[in-house]
C-alpha cells in the first residue's frame, strides 16, 4: 500500500537528498593549504574536547574546553559529524546547531561571535548525537523544505525530496490557463507535500489526497493547516479512491518503488529510519504500482487528463513500456540529474 508520497531516488543514488552543502575548497596550492589548516584546526578541536564528542554538555564542561562562541561550537559540530562519516557533515551541523539555537541557518551565521548558553550546548549535543546515529536531519528537526515551503515530517512519513518537485512543475504546465477548475487526486500523500503544493500553486483546483496510513494523514492535515491549503483527505486504498472519485483532470502518485532485494544497499538513514511500507515495492512485482496505475488511467481520467507517476532510477524503460500499453503517447521525463523520473500518460 502507498503510505507516503515521497521516496528516495534509488538505493545507489543520494538517498537523503538535501540542498548542496557549503563550498568545497578549490583544488590547488591555496585549496590544499586551506584543507591542511582545517585539518589542523579539527585536531585541535578533538584534543580540546577530550575525545570523539560533539559540543560539550553541562556535565562535560568540567573536562572539555567550553566553546567561546557560536562559531566555535559550529566548527566543533562540523568536525564531529565529519569524523562520524556523515556525508553532508557541514550542512547537517549548520542545520542542527541552528535548530538548537532556535534560529534559521542565515541568522545562525550572523551570530558566530555571540556567546553560547549552557542549555544551547546541551541541546546541540543531543541533536548531533542523534545525527551521528544515522537519524535523518528532517526527523530530528521535524521539518523539510519542498517547493519553497516548510513541511512538518516525522518517522511515520517519508521525507520530501527535491526530485519530486518535477511532478509539480509538470502539473502546473499541464493545468496552466485552464478555464474550468481542475480536479486533482494525490495517491499516497504521506506528508501531503504534493497535494498541498498543488492546491497552493493551482489555486482554482479542487484537490483530494488519499493514504492508507492514518498517521501520515495526521501529518498532512497539520501541514495543510499551517500552510493554509484546502485539501480533502481520505484514509483509503489509493486505487479504489481513484475509481470512486473519477473522473479526474490530474492524478499524481509517488508510489513505493524500491526493489526489496536492494534493501541492504540503501543508506542507513533511509533503511533504518524511514517507513518500509512506503519505500519498498511488493516483492513479487516491483512494477505493481506503475502497472496498476497505467491500467486504470483511462477509466479514471477525464478526456485530456494527465497522470504523473514518480519512478525509481532503473524503472524508466519498464515503466514506459507499461505506460504505452495504456497510452501510445506516454513518455518519461528526466529530473535535473538526467535520471528518468516521472511517467507521463494521458487519456
Amino acid at each position: 500500500m502507498v503510505t507516503s508520497s515521497v521516496r528516495p531516488n534509488a538505493p545507489s543514488a543520494r538517498p537523503s537528498a538535501r540542498p548542496s552543502g557549503l563550498p568545497v575548497a578549490a583544488v590547488g596550492p591555496r585549496g590544499k593549504s586551506a584543507a591542511r589548516a582545517r585539518a589542523t584546526r579539527r585536531r585541535e578541536i578533538v584534543s580540546a574536547q577530550g575525545g570523539d564528542t560533539g559540543p560539550p554538555s553541562a556535565s562535560s564542561s568540567q573536562t572539555a574546553e567550553r566553546p567561546r562562541n557560536v562559531g566555535e561550537m559550529l566548527e566543533r559540530a562540523r568536525a564531529f559529524l565529519e569524523r562520524k562519516g556523515v556525508e553532508e557533515a557541514r550542512l547537517d551541523a549548520d542545520l542542527l546547531v541552528a535548530h538548537a539555537l532556535e534560529v534559521d541557518r542565515l541568522h545562525l551565521l550572523l551570530r558566530l561571535e555571540e556567546p553560547v548558553a549552557e542549555e544551547e550546548l546541551v541541546r546541540a549535543r543531543s541533536l548531533l548525537q542523534r545525527r551521528a546515529a544515522t537519524e535523518p536531519v528532517a526527523y530530528i528537526t521535524g521539518a523539510r523544505e519542498f517547493y519553497g515551503r516548510s513541511f512538518g515530517v516525522c518517522s511515520g512519513v517519508l521525507i520530501p525530496r527535491p526530485e519530486t518537485e518535477l511532478i509539480v512543475d509538470l502539473a502546473r504546465d499541464h493545468l496552466a490557463d485552464r478555464e474550468q477548475a481542475p480536479r486533482i487526486l494525490d495517491i499516497g500523500t504521506g506528508s501531503g507535500c504534493l497535494a498541498i503544493t498543488l492546491a497552493l500553486e493551482v489555486s482554482s483546483a479542487t484537490v483530494h489526497a488519499v493514504d492508507v496510513s492514518g498517521e501520515a494523514l495526521e501529518v498532512a492535515r497539520a501541514n495543510a493547516t499551517s500552510l493554509d491549503a484546502e485539501v480533502t483527505w481520505l484514509e483509503q486504498d489509493g486505487l479504489q479512491a481513484a475509481g470512486d472519485g473519477a473522473p479526474w483532470d490530474l492524478i499524481v502518485c509517488n508510489p513505493p518503488y524500491v526493489n526489496p532485494a536492494e534493501r541492504e544497499s540503501l543508506a542507513p538513514e533511509v533503511r533504518d529510519h524511514e517507513p518500509a511500507g512506503a519505500l519498498f515495492a511488493p516483492e513479487d512485482d516491483v512494477h505493481y504500482w506503475v502497472r496498476s496505475l497505467a491500467q486504470g488511467a483511462r477509466g479514471w481520467l477525464r478526456s485530456g487528463g494527465l497522470m504523473l507517476v514518480e519512478l525509481g532510477h532503473e524503472q524508466g524503460p519498464a515503466a514506459l513500456e507499461l505506460g504505452r500499453q495504456a497510452d501510445p503517447e506516454a513518455r518519461v521525463e528526466q529530473d535535473l540529474a538526467g535520471i528518468p523520473r516521472v511517467l507521463v500518460l494521458g487519456a
